[in-house]
């Protein structure tokens, strides 16, 4: 019997387009991104579909760009198939970011209060390290135990920690951009296959975000959180979290935590999870869950075709 569980893209995903196909597809799709839209007060859908690239990958933009498009595909696949999506799975997670989609897809957020968590949420990570004070690398080809090292002997005095344990050899780290430079040099020395910094703005899911949790936790101090139809895997923990109270606590401890995406796939394996079904404009998930667990079936749907053969397995 299969069992399967939905997760939802983080960060990165976003691109020009995402999300056009499905307005123009499915009127439960377009319901989501005028809600959306209404939520902030602007016309997010039309940088989606249409617009700048810069200004589409800004941090405030691009999270609740992406929550809109994973969420127009959950409704999207629920009115297709006539079936909410808690029917359909034993559990939700999603990366980073994703973990709001996880939660509003489970009916703990809805989707108003979740898009307008996601653009406080990126505006105080930006705030929260003046530009150019941080930064972020991926390391290819190392375990944690080396990928710890190398930000113990870069930091030299500095902030430098583990952002994303992402799987599949694949670890993203976070802190001063001395440090990262630092630890970049120190991977090549030490024979790691790749060391990159990555184009974002600000050394997220380390320390350095600080304040930004602060600001997190007095918005989610106010925001109605539900308990959830079906549990959602925690980034933090990488373990299931159904109460309210717990739920707000790992949002807030999200911002500065690591990611630990290997163990939460390696969780939902572990729970029998058989199928796993990234939605929304990403395949990235898809691509780590055959590297973590390879017995893992693993497809994603963000277009209509995508979502028409989804509907055929489930």
């Amino acid at each position: 019997m299969s069992v399967h569980a939905f997760v939802f893209p983080g960060q990165g995903s976003q691109s020009v387009g995402m999300g056009q196909a499905l307005h123009e597809a499915f009127a439960s799709a377009r319901a989501v991104f005028q809600e959306v839209d209404d939520a902030l007060e602007t016309h997010l859908s039309k940088l989606m579909f249409a617009g700048d690239a810069d200004e589409l990958t800004r941090t405030e933009n691009a999270q609740p760009a992406l929550f809109a498009v994973s969420m127009a595909t959950v409704r999207a696949l629920e009115a297709e198939g006539a079936f909410r999506l808690s029917d359909k799975a034993a559990l939700v997670a999603g990366h980073s970011l994703g973990e709001y989609s996880a939660l509003a897809a489970a009916g703990t957020l809805g989707i108003a209060e979740g898009a307008r968590l996601l653009r406080l949420r990126g505006q105080a990570m930006q705030r929260a390290v003046p530009a150019g004070e941080g930064g972020m690398a991926a390391l290819l080809g190392v375990d944690e135990e080396q990928a710890a090292s190398i930000c113990t002997d870069a930091a030299q005095g500095e902030t430098l920690e583990i952002a994303n344990d992402n799987g599949g050899g694949q670890i993203v780290i976070s802190g001063h951009i001395g440090a990262i430079d630092r630890a970049i040099a120190l991977a090549k020395e030490r024979g790691i296959k790749r060391a990159v910094k990555l184009p974002v703005s600000a050394p997220f899911h380390s320390s350095l975000m600080a304040p930004a949790a602060r600001e997190m936790e007095e918005a989610l101090g106010v925001a109605k959180i539900s308990a959830p139809a079906i549990p959602v895997i925690a980034n933090v923990t990488a373990a299931k979290a159904t109460d309210p109270a717990v739920i707000r606590d790992l949002l807030v401890r999200q911002v500065t935590g690591t990611v630990r995406w290997r163990e939460s796939v390696q969780a939902m394996a572990a729970m029998g999870v058989t199928n796993m079904h990234e939605l929304g404009s990403g395949k990235v998930l898809c691509g780590l869950a055959r590297r973590i667990a390879p017995d893992l079936a693993a497809d994603n749907a963000g277009t209509p075709a995508e979502i028409e053969a989804l509907l055929k397995t489930l």
